[in-house]
């Protein structure tokens, strides 16, 4: 027997407010809850890319950022990354790495479904080829990272609104995402300290 995914909901100011289950927060009234954004990147350089399933309720069939998803209560953000990497695309890795601990969005799809996420975002490094799972993606592509921020930043790639607030703010960090400065866990919203 499953028992229902709950997200963990938060105050603007990133305080643990209580749980509610996944299936209901996603609609026109969505509150602000835990999440989480990865960037996976080979040994080349090259950002994995991922069309959403055109199943999803949020965003079905749109390109985004390797994987996103919700940690569990009581979960450290970097294991539900872990977690949902291997679910989604089959990848494992050793860490993730903490990059902008405090990214935040509301976004508004055309049908008024609303995504409302204080959203950490992470750096993941593999040799793996993905093994796409369709539950959750359509489809993956590998991009040299400086083309895709471009192409991002540029307006000429059609992306997820959380990746295309995100993808500035990591150019922040330096033109080379090997390079990019890990930030403390410390600097991460208080109910993501678990």
């Amino acid at each position: 027997m499953t028992t229902e995914e709950h997200v963990v909901l938060v105050d603007v100011d990133g305080r643990a407010l209580g749980t509610a289950p996944k299936t209901s927060v996603h609609g026109h009234e969505t509150p602000l809850h835990l999440a989480f954004s990865s960037y996976v990147f080979d040994r080349e350089g090259r950002v994995l890319l991922t069309r959403r399933a055109d199943h999803k309720i949020t965003w079905p069939g749109v390109w985004t950022n390797s994987c996103c998803g919700h940690p569990l209560p009581g979960e450290r953000p970097e294991s539900a990354v872990l977690r949902r990497l291997s679910y989604e695309l089959g990848l494992t890795a050793e860490r993730a790495d903490l990059m902008l601990p405090s990214f935040s969005y509301r976004a508004v799809m055309a049908n008024g479904i609303v995504e409302h996420e204080l959203c950490p975002v992470y750096r993941v490094m593999t040799g793996m080829p993905a093994a796409p799972n369709p539950e959750e993606v359509g489809e993956v592509r590998w991009m040299p990272w400086k083309e895709f921020a471009e192409g991002v930043q540029s307006g000429l790639l059609a992306i997820s609104p959380w990746c295309r607030e995100q993808v500035p703010l990591l150019m922040e960090l330096g033109a080379d995402p090997m390079s990019w400065p890990p930030a403390s866990p410390e600097e991460l919203p208080q109910a993501a300290r678990v």
